[in-house]
């Protein structure tokens, strides 16, 4: 049989969110003798992450689309079409997955799959009108990573319930890091525990709870909160690490690529997010053996259950964040039963092997190579 050509839409390759990352290791990880890999990246997107993806056989396109409206930025995707064809055209978040569905059929892709990351409908007319009357009928699949997420596209938006598949989000597990690290990095007292969130700094992270929550533990005891990421919100978390006094115990890392190593050295990690889908730091925080304090958002009660392998608190309630870290700082054997309950489950149910393996069956089921899916 041929090769499968599948393109894969996205705006980056990296310095979005999860669902970029999710999209690009993807597409490298498709399986080479059976799938014919591409990405059109239709934004700038950093050289090393580019290079890093053709050194993997992957095919990218690049598009320099700097404005919304830009048709002719669109030719390079176009050309490849033309001259290598197109069998699967995978979108992955709103904005690519509005110009799949108007690209689709200009370039000949027969089969269009959608993919949310973290379904966001808050009542915006334009986005349900585009999801259900743009989208979904030139969609053959539209996945969502959670069930939460898939019961909500079809009863909020009204999406067609045979086109939402679930196939939920998974990592690599990360080499073993050095847990002190990040404890030498900073020169943190040993004695003193770390709390620490890795993410983009955005107002619905609601990292400013983890400050609040911080603040208050700070009129107990000594902690050091360490944040690992940037984003729009920085500046307004600056002013606010000023203003409650806590400067000293609050370190900001900005973006760094060693994220992970980093976060191998939090005593307590944390989310604090008032939406998500299945978070790819919740997913990294489980395979390194952190305990967790969570809100319960989202797809996250699919991920982790409450006093198994996690602490799940109701979202917005900076006082139940900082009862929970409390109670997990004061119970050491807590901390390490709740870390290795999670790298368990995370490792049985949230490979990325099992996710890439989920994908590649929807594609040959969209293009009817049944006899391919009877046999692997």
């Amino acid at each position: 049989m041929p090769r499968v050509r599948v393109v894969t839409l996205v705006d980056r390759v990296i310095g979005g969110g999860g669902g970029e990352r999710v999209a690009a290791a993807l597409t490298a990880a498709l399986d080479p003798e059976r799938f014919d890999r591409a990405l059109c990246v239709t934004r700038p997107s950093p050289r090393d992450q580019v290079e890093e993806l053709r050194d993997a056989g992957v095919t990218v396109i690049e598009l320099d689309r700097r404005r919304r409206l830009q048709p002719v930025a669109w030719l390079p995707l176009v050309r490849h079409a033309r001259r290598h064809g197109i069998d699967v055209l995978h979108c992955h978040k709103f904005g690519s997955n509005a110009w799949g569905a108007v690209i689709a059929p200009l370039i000949g892709a027969p089969v269009l799959v959608t993919h949310e990351h973290s379904w966001s409908f808050t009542g915006d007319r334009r986005r349900m009108l585009v999801d259900r009357h743009v989208i979904a009928p030139r969609a053959a699949a539209m996945v969502a990573v959670s069930s939460l997420d898939a019961r909500r596209m079809v009863e909020i938006e009204h999406l067609p319930r045979d086109k939402v598949r679930v196939i939920p989000n998974g990592i690599v597990t990360p080499r073993v890091a050095d847990p002190l690290a990040l404890r030498r990095a900073l020169a943190i007292d040993p004695e003193v525990p770390v709390i620490g969130f890795v993410g983009r700094l955005r107002p619905e992270k609601r990292v400013d709870l983890i400050l609040t929550a911080a603040a208050t533990l700070l009129g107990e005891r000594k902690v050091h909160v360490v944040l690992v990421g940037a984003g729009p919100e920085e500046a307004t978390l600056r002013d606010q690490v000023r203003e409650a006094s806590i400067a000293d115990a609050v370190t900001f890392l900005g973006f760094r690529a060693d994220a992970t190593t980093l976060a191998a050295g939090f005593d307590v990690a944390v989310l604090a997010s008032d939406r998500e889908g299945a978070p790819l730091t919740l997913l990294e925080y489980m395979a390194l053996g952190r305990p967790i304090v969570t809100t319960s958002v989202g797809g996250i009660p699919e991920i982790v259950e409450d006093g198994r392998d996690a602490v799940l608190v109701p979202p917005g309630d900076a006082a139940s964040l900082a009862g929970a870290i409390g109670r997990l700082l004061d119970d050491p054997a807590e901390r390490l039963r709740l870390g290795s309950e999670a790298a368990a489950r995370q490792a049985a149910q949230f490979s990325f092997e099992e996710m890439t393996r989920r994908v590649e069956r929807l594609y040959l089921e969209l293009l009817g190579r049944t006899e391919e899916l009877e046999g692997g």
